[in-house]
């Protein structure tokens, strides 16, 4: 078995609970609170910014100069196409209120850039999958289950469940294996922990936009 099949397994239990999240659900219908989406949005917008550091660094720590490659446009796609989503959501309000990052926004990239400072880079490769592998198929489950014609977040959803997002994951979900392959069992295990882990965060991200998550003071 693949590395990201056993990797698909562990965290498929917090996969189902994230399609649960009424959050999702509000994305289906087409129903969510704007104001749940643009704090989403806006948590996203503060989130990407470490990730693409992160991504960016990432490719530092590989070998094989089509990982490098990989990595790099990675960075460059993810906040390319993130940008213009958040210029199409956040032009409608008012973009120049500052936003601080969320509990929830900030123990995730406070946890990537922990591994990226002291992991291998096959476990932080595996870190990093579920912001892609996760998305895609969340994006898959709402572009079919949709029950409105004209969804308000349509833009987004079309991203994430578009083609050209879905060769980025099959590469990245590719590298991963590839990396896993050369691994022990202990690495294995420690790559699959740290999916794990970042599955849970994704849950944690969307369930917090939902709840408009503060700090108390």
């Amino acid at each position: 078995m693949k590395w990201s099949e056993e990797a698909w397994e562990a965290a498929r239990p917090i996969y189902n609970k994230i399609l649960e999240l009424p959050f999702i659900q509000g994305l289906i219908d087409g129903t969510l609170d704007n104001e749940k989406f643009v704090f989403y949005i806006r948590q996203d917008a503060l989130y990407l910014a470490d990730y693409g550091k992160v991504l960016t660094a990432i490719a530092s720590r590989l070998n094989k100069p089509e990982h490098i490659d990989a990595f790099i446009h990675f960075a460059a796609d993810s906040m390319e196409v993130e940008k213009a989503l958040h210029e199409t959501f956040i032009s409608k309000i008012d973009a120049t209120a500052k936003q601080e990052m969320s509990p929830s926004c900030l123990l995730y990239t406070s946890f990537l850039l922990r591994q990226l400072a002291g992991a291998p880079a096959e476990v932080i490769v595996a870190a990093v999958l579920p912001c892609f592998w996760i998305y895609k198929e969340v994006g898959d489950y709402i572009l079919a289950n949709q029950t409105k014609s004209e969804n308000p977040y349509q833009s987004w959803i079309d991203t994430y469940g578009g083609e050209e997002f879905e060769q980025s994951v099959k590469t990245a979900i590719a590298i991963a294996d590839e990396l896993a392959d050369k691994c022990t069992p202990a690495q294995r295990k420690a790559m699959t922990e740290a999916y794990v882990m970042c599955s849970k965060m994704e849950w944690l991200f969307w369930d917090s936009a939902w709840r408009l998550e503060k700090w108390v003071v």
